[in-house]
């Protein structure tokens, strides 16, 4: 499968869930666990405009570690060939970056921490080095004096399908889609993640990516056809099945029964938790606060 320009996977982790999803599912480290994702917030990156010359392919996240800010930074390489010298590329970008950080921050003392990773979605095997140290003739010999720096590898294409079926998220199926093209076995996926993913916005994103793809001739057209018509009757299902419960919920309240009226109310709730929607919408429709919509949601995991 063709490659997808950088701009269409930089507009996907734009979003907040796909980027939670990314780090929580790919990134095998162990602070991820303490990562405050409620309070994590996208730069814009106009301030560090001096040094650091913005291309298409990354994005920087800041996020609260431990009551302390990490910045993550995101690269994706999207080139049909590996690039040998990447960790020098990503070694000058944090460093320009940390440069625009001092001059627009006067009075730091210190640089924030930078996570960086690699997200490739080549066909070849990511063969590059992720350690500068490799790059770098005689490097041993400058011991201590010597720079030591190198990223977080996610290459697509190492995850075997049977590891990726198993995750059933929307990065997971991203990488199906990159790695393991079957339009049979992806609409399979979409439909758990229709029914699973609470953002539906973010499952939206993944089918306007598809539509991307599509448009530059990509993907065939009836293969989006497909995609297209299944995201339309799970939509239509939705809004029918929204309309339904708001009619039952107006004639509950209009006969002006007090008597039971929070149990319906809760059985609302319920038959919205059951099919994935968001809470925002639930809190509408039932009537019910969020936190008790919260609630009624881990009541029903734990069962």
């Amino acid at each position: 499968m063709h490659q997808l320009n950088d701009k269409g996977y930089k507009w996907l982790f734009k979003n907040k869930t796909i980027f939670r999803q990314f780090l929580e599912t790919f990134v095998t480290e162990a602070w991820v666990k303490d990562l405050d994702f409620d309070a994590c917030e996208r730069l814009d990156k106009s301030f560090i405009s001096d040094h650091y010359k913005e291309t298409a392919s990354d994005i920087i996240y800041k996020i609260k570690l431990k009551q302390k800010e990490i910045f993550i930074v995101i690269l994706v390489e999207f080139k049909s060939q590996v690039e040998r010298f990447t960790s020098l590329k990503i070694l000058n970008y944090i460093t320009n970056f940390w440069m625009d950080y001092v001059e627009s921050t006067p009075r730091a003392k210190k640089l924030p921490p930078v996570f960086p990773i690699l997200l490739y979605n080549g066909d070849a095997k990511w063969t590059a080095p992720v350690k500068i140290a490799d790059l770098v003739d005689g490097h041993e010999y400058l011991d201590r004096y010597a720079v030591n720096f190198e990223y977080f590898k996610i290459a697509e294409n190492a995850y075997p399908k049977r590891v990726l079926l198993k995750i059933k998220n929307i990065v997971s199926t991203l990488f199906l889609a990159e790695a393991h093209y079957d339009i049979d076995l992806l609409i399979k996926e979409l439909l758990v993640l229709f029914d699973r993913e609470e953002d539906k916005t973010a499952v939206s994103l993944l089918i306007n990516w598809f539509a991307q793809l599509r448009r530059h001739q990509r993907i065939p057209e009836k293969d989006y056809e497909k995609l297209e018509r299944i995201y339309v009757n799970q939509q239509e299902a939705k809004e029918m099945l929204i309309t339904a419960i708001k009619k039952e919920q107006q004639s509950f309240f209009d006969k002006g029964e007090r008597k039971g009226k929070r149990h319906e109310r809760i059985q609302i709730a319920h038959k919205l938790l059951a099919k994935g929607f968001e809470t925002a919408l639930i809190a509408e429709i039932s009537g019910l606060p969020d936190k008790e919509i919260m609630k009624l949601k881990r009541m029903m995991r734990k069962h």
